[in-house]
């Protein structure tokens, strides 16, 4: 591909737009890990965080046609990102000087660069597609993504202390981006695709699981957790009983189901416990440390 060529720039507006679209998460995820800091380590945090992303993608630009051979890769890194989402959203309650609640700069630059690993596969992998094997426009998109990354999470910064709902906000974003980690999967093949109830289950529960996190910690102390842990479960198993059932009914009359159905299922019976923990542990208030006398 020939430098200032048609195709070239084509391709080189493409990256731009997927830089744009792409690494809005990564800024959130920064944003998001560096606002309990001091003020004057989060442009340190905003700075670092920024650099360790495109470092991150840098590596993983390399290694990640490897990476997505090994099986299960995708799943795990969108779970993980479940908790990562989690704790980034969850507040323990200190105050804006509590830094040992509210995570260290150390700690930051750690949730940030966790982070940027696993969110940073889509955005590789949309780059190196459009980039039709060109080195110079993989090295352009990297380089675009700084500043955009810098800028964006700086404005997250910003926003969030004048308007809370952003964190609901970079939850649902982070909690979108781990259902699409998993539907990607090729372990469940075009399962997903091809049984929508299923599809929006998983959105549904990866996005309304880190969302209600922020709106459950209001709660806490005023409703008991176990009832609510209770109840949840039912309504768990009650609605991925119905999609199991149906699901099979429909595609599987004669049965043969395919490796996907069984992890699924596997899902069904004891996916709900880390969800249900997340929620107890939400509702349930800390116990303060005795001060030391």
């Amino acid at each position: 591909m020939e430098i200032m060529s048609v195709a070239f720039l084509q391709a080189l507006i493409a990256i731009i737009l997927i830089d744009l679209v792409l690494a809005g998460d990564n800024a959130i995820v920064i944003g998001l890990a560096a606002r309990k800091l001091p003020t004057h380590l989060q442009k340190k945090a905003v700075f670092w965080g920024a650099i360790g992303a495109v470092a991150v993608r840098s590596v993983l630009t390399i290694f990640v046609v490897w990476l997505l051979k090994i099986p299960g890769f995708l799943l795990a890194g969108g779970l993980a990102l479940i908790w990562i989402a989690y704790q980034l959203v969850t507040d323990e309650g200190g105050g804006e000087h509590n830094i040992a609640s509210g995570t260290t700069f150390r700690q930051a630059i750690q949730t940030i660069i966790v982070a940027d690993t696993i969110m940073g596969i889509d955005n590789v992998l949309a780059v190196a597609g459009a980039a039709h094997g060109s080195f110079l426009l993989v090295i352009i998109g990297l380089l675009f993504s700084i500043p955009i990354v810098m800028w964006g999470s700086t404005l997250i910064l910003k926003w969030v202390e004048r308007f809370p709902v952003i964190i609901v906000i970079g939850a649902a974003v982070l909690g979108w981006t781990s259902a699409k980690m998993i539907i990607a999967e090729p372990m469940f093949g075009i399962f997903f695709t091809e049984h929508d109830g299923w599809r929006m289950a998983l959105y549904a529960i990866c996005i309304g699981s880190i969302v209600s996190v922020p709106s459950l910690q209001k709660l806490r102390g005023k409703i008991p957790a176990i009832p609510v842990c209770f109840m949840f479960t039912l309504a768990w198993l009650a609605i991925f009983f119905y999609l199991d059932t149906y699901t099979t009914e429909k595609y599987y009359p004669t049965g043969g189901k395919p490796m996907s159905r069984y992890l699924v299922d596997a899902a069904l019976w004891i996916g709900w416990i880390p969800f249900v923990m997340m929620l107890h542990r939400s509702l349930t208030t800390k116990k303060s440390a005795p001060s030391a006398t």
